[in-house]
Order: C-alpha cells, then structure tokens, then sequence
C-alpha cells in the first residue's frame, strides 16, 4: 500500500514523541495536545490505533481528530504496535506473544500520571488490525474504556472468547461492503453482540445519508440499535461500496466515502458517553468547521482541477480554509 504523508504544521498544540519501559522493551507513542487545552480542567482522552503493517505517525494523519481535539478540547494518543513474526506492526489478538493489553494499560497510566484526564471519558478507535484491539479494549479494559470505535476492523472469535465488560459500552463499527481485507460479513457476530450485551433493541433503525459526493461512488447507511442499557447505542456506518479505507480521510488510498467524515462520526458518538452511560452536554466541535463547503479544487498553478488523480490539489472552503489532499490511483 503506497502511503504520501503531507504533514499540518501549526503553532500552539503540542505532538509529543514518547516512550515507556514494558518488560525491559521501550514502547513507544505519540500524544496530540490541542491548543484549547487547560491543564487545569480534565479531559477526554482517545487512543487512535494504527493499522497491521501501519504506524502511529502514519495513523495520525490517515485517522486524523487533531483538527476535532482542537475545537471540542480532548488528547490523543498514537500508540505504535511491535513487530510480529512476519515483520509486520501489529496488534496482538492471540496471533503473539507481544503484551500488548499490558502496554496499552501501562500507557494509559503514564498519560493520566502526567496530563489532567477525564477518567470517566476514555474512548479507543482504530483502523483495522486497530479497530479489532479497540473491541479487544472495551472486553478487557472496559473499567477504563468508555466507548469504541473501529474503522475496517472487526470483533473477532479470539476477542469473542474472551470478552469480560464491566458495564455497557456504546460500540460504533464503520465499514464497506467492497472491503476485500475484513469481508463486511466478518462484522455483524461482534456487533450482534454488543448488541445484546447492551440490551439494546434487536431491531435496528436505519437513516440514509445524503449521498452528495457522486465522484467517490459509493454511498452510506447508518443503522443503530437504540435503547440500551444506561442509554448507549450500538451502531454500523454501512458504506456501500467502500473499500478497506477511512472515510473523509485527507488521503485516498482506495474506494474512500466522502458523504461522511468517520474522524467527525466517531467524536461525536464518543461525546455523547461516559463510562456511565449516556451524558446529558456532549463536548461540541465547531459546527462552522464541520458545515464549510468546497468552493473549488485547484492545482499547483492555480488551475481548477477537480478529480486529479496522483498530484497535490488545494481544496479551497468557504470559511477560508484550505486543505492540501492527493488522491492515489
């Protein structure tokens, strides 16, 4: 998979490399700081979970909240998987002997040691191979995750097996139908069970999303299971014909959906719970930046350039912002 990274430099937030000591191996992150952020008010915390063969820096761009923290006010941190037996970064699921649930406990001690975190508003997300260990979380550290998230990923029989949560948790699953590496098949045995774990309703509510990007060919469902215990939902962004990708992610690296941001959905099914359940005052994100419309696309020498494959464009937005993207073929 080729993979163009096009950095966001901006002055106030801090992205802090990092690492911590497990068992005489030196595990290491990265911690995303927003510029709002008040050392002396807690906050949310989410861990943002790369991909098999991916990294964290990678992540954080691909799976990017960094524009989302810095308007709603919560951290992030990248954590970086180790290599498995084949040389690939990973997430251990029982396919190795890597203690990754004892750095990922380890880390959340280290960051709510040094930064003033809202131990009732810690919430995992992932892509993939970072999206099944974000379910293997709610199973295992579900005294400290309040709800998850996965992108491409799964609920797979390994964490199935050995699932022991501690109180309902709002669980959100986004996935396409042409996604060839986690068959959309592969899904619905962990979201039936989250489902049912949540007491929620077994029959679903299904919205269309405004289909109103015709280039991505693709479109979105979003079915809940309302009415869980303590008031959490569980919940799918069905993307038809969406391929292994990120939907609304900067970089397109596939059959990518832009009728939604998952990087928007996902803070805002996070803000609406705590580890107790549903809260009454989500945290909000700048509507103003979420709402902006695309004015038009250019090139490097300013021609109008929409749907340039392989080179950088500048996507221009009524709100005066603009975003440097490249689309891969």
């Amino acid at each position: 998979m080729m993979f163009i990274c096009i950095p966001f430099f901006s002055i106030g937030q801090q992205t802090i490399n990092d690492s911590i000591n497990i068992n005489g191996i030196y595990r290491s992150f990265i911690t995303y700081i927003p510029l709002i952020n008040q050392p002396s008010e807690p906050t949310p915390l989410v861990f943002n979970l790369h991909g098999m063969s991916s990294n964290a820096l990678q992540q954080m761009i691909y799976g990017d909240f960094r524009g989302i923290a810095d308007t709603a006010n919560f951290i992030i941190v990248h954590p970086q998987g180790l290599l498995n037996i084949t040389g690939e970064t990973h997430w251990n699921l029982g396919q190795s002997s890597v203690d990754d649930i004892g750095f990922l406990n380890s880390l959340y001690s280290y960051i709510v040691s040094n930064y003033n975190i809202n131990l009732d508003k810690v919430y995992s997300t992932g892509m993939s191979n970072g999206g099944y260990m974000s379910y293997f979380l709610a199973c295992n550290m579900s005294d400290k995750i309040a709800a998850i998230a996965s992108v491409t990923g799964a609920m797979g029989s390994f964490t199935q097996l050995n699932c022991n949560p501690t109180h309902p948790t709002p669980v959100m699953e986004i996935h396409g139908t042409a996604d060839s590496n986690v068959l959309f098949n592969e899904i619905f045995n962990g979201l039936e069970y989250w489902r049912d774990y949540n007491n929620c309703n077994l029959i679903a509510d299904t919205t269309v999303i405004l289909d109103f990007n015709f280039e991505d060919l693709s479109s979105v469902e979003h079915i809940v299971y309302n009415n869980g215990d303590n008031g959490v939902t569980t919940e799918l962004f069905k993307i038809i014909n969406g391929g292994h990708t990120w939907p609304g992610s900067s970089i397109s690296i596939g059959a990518t959906n832009y009728d939604i941001d998952a990087s928007i959905e996902i803070w805002k099914f996070f803000s609406r719970y705590d580890i107790n359940g549903v809260i009454s005052q989500p945290t909000m994100i700048n509507e103003q930046a979420i709402n902006k419309e695309l004015i038009k696309v250019i090139d490097l020498f300013g021609r109008e350039s929409k749907g340039l494959r392989n080179q950088p464009l500048f996507y221009i937005y009524d709100d005066g912002t603009v975003e440097k993207k490249m689309i891969l073929e």
